[in-house]
């Protein structure tokens, strides 16, 4: 048996995961590209104040490397990143990144079966497997406002923090009431002289149930295992039940509605203020967000709710429809990532040249979210339909990656050869998805978990466990090998040849 030369392109939860289970499957030539200083992806980039997961640490977390020394419920982006610079030291796996990487492209070579990455800096990488483990929350996006580039004070985006830059007693605009800007606007709040929010759509806010972890937790965890597994057994069962709510059974999404609106009127007593920010939209429809610091700082002084549209940037200011002029020094946009535009601004070529963009062309789509026909030997971690309405996406890409490991087992008995999902079994299964979707709570407003023209490109529309039990083997029936060096191309994969390699 062979072993195929691999390439993971990103160093976050996903390269790491992936790394981890190759290696448990017994393949070693890996290569990590991270185009970042150190590893980490979304949780070393985003260094906002009040940068935290609103998923419970013990599930958001690698299941064969738990970390009995979380310092709360619900991590920090400090802690995160030093969790997942431990996993990476403690299992070797630095050596193997190479840091400081930009891909500019990828090509698929039908002559030799292998991919060919470019660099930056014009190197040419070749293996015979490409990873793409880059993220849907990684490119920030900054929105299309008249006017932006006239602002004459400091301008950045929550992903790209200005940590030089003293807020003390300035005049901050925050566009955007996102996940981000219900993290740090309490944070920065006290500091600055006056804090302009501009809302366009109020987000369902629900209690957080945080706690920081003593000693007496971490003892527990690490003398008594089993409780820091059972507290992510807990979690993962409340999250697969707000999944059904979301997708299946929409009376549990009306009460998420309920509890929410119960913690909005126990938080903010101005009537006015209080009907500014009830949502307009069905509970669920976007990411309903944990928080119980952001409408208490809504109530504040020195901080105004603006939700009267936004017309165009100033020099001095945001000018709203209403022709009020805002005055800002500091401007931050919490305007959210490019989330549809899947593995951009990479150029990405398979079969006969085609390049994914094209074969995106009415939304992105993978079978099982890893892998689309004419692009053999190419898998993705968090690839289309595979983001969380409700749970943890660490739980997902576990799954992903056991999935690419099988596929990858069978490339090392077939050496020379490529992998290819059969296109008819991708068409159906993402019919069958976006008829799902199309019935789902998503379908019912504007998000980011879908295209301009409306399409669903980002969601599971099930449970982690359903997810895991479609991906927890590969089918034969849904690839094909071809390029094999004796016998006819094209030939579907050989009886038994799905078992060869276990899948754990």
């Amino acid at each position: 048996m062979r072993q195929p030369s691999i390439t993971i392109i990103g160093a976050g939860f996903g390269g790491i995961t992936m790394a981890l289970e190759l290696r448990r499957a017994g393949f070693t030539d890996i290569t990590i590209l991270e185009q970042g200083d150190g590893v980490g992806g979304v949780w070393r980039v985003n260094t906002y104040p009040g940068a935290a997961c609103d998923v419970p640490s013990p599930l958001y977390s690698i299941s064969s490397n738990p970390n009995p020394d979380w310092s709360r419920r619900f991590a920090e982006q400090s802690d995160i990143l030093a969790y997942l610079r431990d996993v990476a030291a403690r299992h070797d796996l630095l050596r193997l990144v190479r840091f400081g990487v930009t891909v500019t492209t990828a090509e698929f070579d039908e002559r030799t079966n292998r991919w060919s990455v470019c660099t930056a800096d014009d190197e040419v990488i070749e293996s015979d497997v490409l990873v793409t483990a880059v993220g849907q929350l990684s490119r920030p996006s900054l929105p299309n406002i008249p006017g932006r580039e006239t602002f004459a004070g400091s301008a950045f985006h929550s992903a790209e923090w200005n940590h030089d830059l003293n807020l003390s007693g300035e005049r901050v605009a925050v566009i955007g009431t996102g996940a981000s800007a219900i993290q740090f606007v309490p944070e920065i709040a006290p500091e600055v002289g006056r804090l302009t929010l501009f809302q366009r759509s109020a987000p369902w806010i629900l209690p957080k149930p945080d706690c920081v972890y003593g000693d007496w937790h971490h003892r527990v965890f690490r003398t008594v295992p089993a409780t820091l597994r059972g507290e992510r057994f807990l979690t993962w069962a409340i999250f697969e039940i707000l999944t059904v709510a979301l997708v299946d059974t929409k009376w549990r999404g009306a009460l998420a509605g309920v509890l929410a609106r119960r913690h909005l009127e126990r938080q903010v007593s101005d009537p006015a203020l209080r009907a500014a920010l009830t949502p307009d939209y069905e509970p669920g429809c976007k990411r309903m967000l944990l928080s119980d610091e952001y409408y208490p700082t809504l109530t504040r002084s020195n901080v105004d709710l603006v939700i009267a549209s936004i017309d165009r940037i100033e020099p001095d200011g945001v000018r709203t429809v209403d022709g009020t002029l805002h005055p800002a020094d500091v401007i931050i946009y919490g305007t959210g990532f490019a989330a549809t535009e899947f593995l951009a601004p990479m150029t990405v070529r398979g079969r006969d040249g085609t390049s994914l963009d094209d074969a995106w062309s009415d939304g992105a789509h993978a079978y099982l979210g890893i892998t689309t026909a004419g692009f053999p030997n190419l898998f993705m971690l968090y690839g289309p339909n595979t983001n969380l309405g409700s749970g943890s996406i660490v739980h997902m890409l576990e799954s992903q990656a056991r999935h690419i490991a099988g596929l990858v087992g069978w490339l090392a008995e077939h050496p020379g050869c490529a992998i290819e999902v059969d296109a008819g079994v991708e068409r159906r299964f993402n019919d069958r998805v976006q008829r799902k979707l199309s019935d789902s709570v998503w379908s019912l407003c504007s998000n980011w978990y879908r295209t301009v023209s409306g399409k669903i490109t980002n969601n599971w529309p099930g449970t982690v466990t359903a997810y895991r039990r479609r991906t927890r083997r590969p089918s034969r029936r849904d690839y094909r090998i071809t390029g094999r060096p004796t016998g006819p191309a094209d030939t579907p994969l050989a009886p038994g040849a799905a078992d060869s390699h276990r899948s754990r």
